[in-house]
């Protein structure tokens, strides 16, 4: 069904005021996939013609986009998309920033905590003496990475798992807003054996401290990078200190397609919003920000990888894992962040006037409003 864009706006609007949890019926159902799917289609056209005026873009087997020198690709993300999956290993459960497009936003207080002595990888409880077993019974993975919330809170307690791991030969990156590094810290983490370390740029805002600590860890880390959503305030603060954060000799920038949840979408209401396969939910801007960096990368010669981590990238990756854990064919966890589909945040891009359905039809028989009776 190649719904109209007037009609996917009048019912939409109609699903904006149904009561929380109420079911629409199969017909309605078809409307709202019928009407993500020409928003979507819409994005995606967009998204083709920035790629094309993007010179040297280069795949990784057809599961991202990037640009740049092919040995600066980060091995962390190999891991994900080639490798045998990418290992999450939890601990920390704070952080002492608070950032809008946060997963967590609002809610960091009740972020559950690990355990005393614990940690979480594959979603199970470890303490660190249960290792020895953990790498005796399992195949190593090609790559762990270190994740929630901030892990400089207690920095201090990863050395000897990351020492660990690295004595096991298996490939680690973790991640960090970057505030609380220092050099006694930075230089712990490399002698531990920390191959690969990621700032999330876009939390400080490109302070300056930061992008200090960027140069600092490539003093002692193998690979530094950028991992970052991309929002307007990132991309207005990179383009002011671009030439300060190139000199850091930076190795790569993951550009991450911002999307939402129910916890940081309270932050982009009002934004033009679209939904990848009916999963991920992001700004319509968020992936053009990426392209404009890559297609500046290129111009300008910059000597680090421009990577486009988007939902595609996101669900490409899923795809990978599940046949990693042999899962069923098609199998993946890709889904949306939101257990009913908030039709309300969808009304601004199809109140646009700008936006332009690729194709129309009008609406079937007996799926215009007043004729739906099943």
């Amino acid at each position: 069904m190649k719904i109209a864009k007037k009609d996917a706006l009048a019912w939409f609007e109609f699903f904006a005021q149904l009561p929380d949890g109420e079911t629409l019926m199969t017909k309605q159902q078809e409307i709202v996939y019928a009407t993500l799917a020409q928003l979507e289609a819409v994005v995606v056209q967009r998204h083709k013609q920035s790629q094309a005026k993007i010179p040297q873009l280069k795949t990784l087997k057809n599961r991202t986009f990037y640009v740049g020198p092919d040995e600066k690709f980060p091995q962390g993300c190999r891991s994900c998309l080639l490798g045998s999956g990418l290992t999450a290993i939890r601990k920390t459960n704070k952080c002492n920033l608070q950032c809008k497009f946060c997963y967590d936003y609002d809610d960091w207080n009740n972020c559950e905590p690990v355990g005393e002595g614990l940690w979480v990888i594959g979603g199970t409880k470890f303490y660190e003496r249960d290792l020895d077993l953990l790498l005796e019974i399992y195949p190593k993975p090609t790559g762990v990475a270190y994740v929630y919330l901030e892990p400089f809170m207690e920095i201090e307690k990863y050395y000897n798992i990351i020492r660990k791991f690295h004595d096991a030969g298996i490939y680690q990156h973790l991640y960090t807003n970057g505030t609380l590094a220092n050099e006694a810290n930075l230089k712990a983490l490399g002698a531990a054996g920390l191959n690969e370390l990621r700032f999330n740029l876009g939390a400080s805002n490109c302070a300056d401290a930061v992008i200090a600590n960027i140069a600092l860890a490539k003093h002692y880390i193998p690979r530094v990078g950028i991992e970052t959503p991309m929002t307007p305030e990132f991309f207005a603060a990179f383009t002011q200190k671009k030439e300060q954060i190139l000199a850091t000799q930076v190795d790569f920038m993951n550009c991450a397609e911002l999307h939402l949840n129910p916890n940081n979408i309270v932050n982009y209401w009002g934004e033009e919003l679209y939904a990848t396969r009916l999963g991920y939910i992001s700004p319509i801007w968020s992936r053009e920000f990426t392209f404009r960096l890559q297609a500046q990368a290129v111009q300008e010669q910059w000597d680090l990888v421009v990577h486009d981590c988007s939902n595609e990238t996101k669900f490409a990756r899923d795809l990978n894992q599940g046949v990693r854990e042999g899962k069923w064919f098609g199998a993946s966890s890709y889904a949306s962040e939101f257990t009913q589909i908030p039709y309300e945040v969808f009304l601004p891009i199809l109140q646009d006037e700008e936006i332009c359905f690729l194709e129309e039809e009008e609406l079937p028989a007996g799926y215009k409003p007043g004729e739906m009776l099943y």
